[in-house]
């Protein structure tokens, strides 16, 4: 691999000052601290300084490459889609019309792949940290569920026009919470903690697996937590996305418990789909909010992605082959060519259709070929193992990457660097779990 010659070359050459440097000898004490960082700042420091974190573990891991004799890239099958959409996303920067504001896009783009990488390099030398970056994740999303769930006393008043109330009465109006995740958006706090949730969730399992039951049971606090604070974030799509979760948590487990616990699993199942229908049925803003997904054009909220799906349709048309380039301000610039008056955007309020018209048709192919096969390795690695450790770690990484996927489908927050961080994060787990088994094997 022409990376690894390169790299081989650098550490013959530094070899006296890796030798010689108790720093080099010992970089990734300093990495594991910076990636954990970079998890907890994305709840309350703005874009620019969750992505200053995230460089600098890149920088970090890049001296470790260029000077430890160990150090060397390793590809996953699916890794190879990641490369593929990164070269098509740099094809259309150079092909926009644009070009300062798709810069500043890929530029974003290449950090959070680059932390991706810097993620796995770490991880595949270091896997017995996968508990605490997972155990970092977790932590983060509980205590932003805590915030939640103190917010939905006090009431907060909405900053922006959230929700279509003109055919709710005043009692029938959720106060949607929204954390401290910069910009305050009750729809990113929400696509935050569905990515966040599969990890306190797991956590419980990872407790009761170590036979720690005072601490699975505080996880099980937090998970419920969890659940209401999501109910409160009045986020639809993250409503849908955590029936996701359960219904793959407990598809998934099934494994371990149908042939030994059939009737407790069926009465877990019945249980859990017994509240979702009680909150739903008897909290009337609750009710309405989630009704208010299948309103149609009767919602204004649903009416306007509706437009906003129609004119990025029609950008896709002018610009399938090499996309207009990536980032969201790009996207603004030429969507008001297309936008119906009145109707402004900032993206395209699906993740997909987002890719197409940013980066065109085979970008978009290379990131669904990365996520599709990606899946596929992760779940014949869940079924085919037999250490119950590493199946709670890749139940937890792939559950909450198809989440956050799903989520996608109708909206964009996916983009945003609180989810990135900790999506490519759960991406290097699975890819280090994937490359452990390949050396076993």
């Amino acid at each position: 691999m022409m990376f690894n010659k390169v790299f081989k070359f650098s550490q013959s050459k530094l070899s006296y000052l890796y030798e010689n440097s108790l720093f080099l000898q010992n970089i990734d004490k300093f990495i594991l601290p910076f990636i954990l960082l970079t998890l907890g700042v994305s709840t309350f420091m703005n874009s620019d300084a969750i992505g200053f974190f995230g460089l600098i573990v890149m920088f970090l891991t890049l001296v470790k490459m260029f000077t430890n004799p160990k150090s060397q890239a390793e590809f996953n099958r699916f890794e190879i889609w990641i490369v593929a959409y990164f070269m098509l996303v740099m094809v259309s920067l150079f092909g926009s019309t644009l070009f300062a504001l798709s810069l500043k896009g890929f530029f974003k783009t290449f950090v959070y792949i680059g932390y991706y990488f810097s993620v796995a390099v770490y991880l595949k030398d270091n896997r017995k940290s996968i508990p605490w970056l997972l155990g970092a994740i977790a932590v983060c999303t509980a205590g932003e569920s805590v915030v939640g769930f103190l917010q939905s006393f006090v009431h907060p008043e909405a900053i922006s026009t959230w929700q279509d109330t003109s055919r709710l009465n005043p009692e029938d109006v959720l106060s949607r919470v929204y954390g401290t995740l910069k910009p305050l958006n009750p729809n990113l706090f929400g696509g935050y903690l569905v990515c966040g949730f599969p990890a306190v969730l797991g956590s419980v399992l990872y407790f009761v697996n170590r036979k720690h039951f005072k601490l699975a049971l505080g996880a099980l606090i937090f998970t419920f937590l969890g659940v209401y604070t999501i109910f409160q974030t009045g986020c639809r799509g993250a409503y849908l996305a955590l029936m996701l979760i359960f219904g793959c948590a407990f598809l998934l487990s099934a494994k371990f418990f149908w042939k030994t616990y059939k009737k407790i699993y069926l009465s877990v199942i019945g249980a859990v789909v017994g509240l979702f229908l009680f909150a739903v049925t008897f909290v009337g803003a609750l009710r309405h909010r989630f009704l208010s997904i299948f309103a149609m054009r009767n919602d204004s909220s649903n009416s306007f992605r509706f437009n906003v799906y129609h004119s990025a349709v029609e950008m896709f048309k002018d610009n399938w082959l090499l996309g207009i380039g990536v980032g969201n301000k790009n996207f603004r610039e030429i969507y008001g060519l297309y936008m119906k008056t009145g109707f402004d955007a900032l993206s395209a309020y699906n993740i997909y259709l987002e890719t197409a018209v940013e980066s065109g048709v085979f970008a978009l192919i290379a990131f669904l070929g990365f996520v599709v096969t990606m899946s596929i390795n992760a779940v014949k690695f869940i079924l085919r193992s037999t250490d119950m450790e590493q199946v709670i770690f890749a139940s937890i990484s792939i559950i909450a990457i198809w989440a956050v996927m799903f989520h996608g489908l109708v909206d964009t927050i996916y983009f945003r660097p609180q989810l990135q961080f900790m999506f490519w994060t759960y991406v290097a787990v699975i890819s280090t779990l994937l490359s452990n088994r390949m050396h076993e094997a």
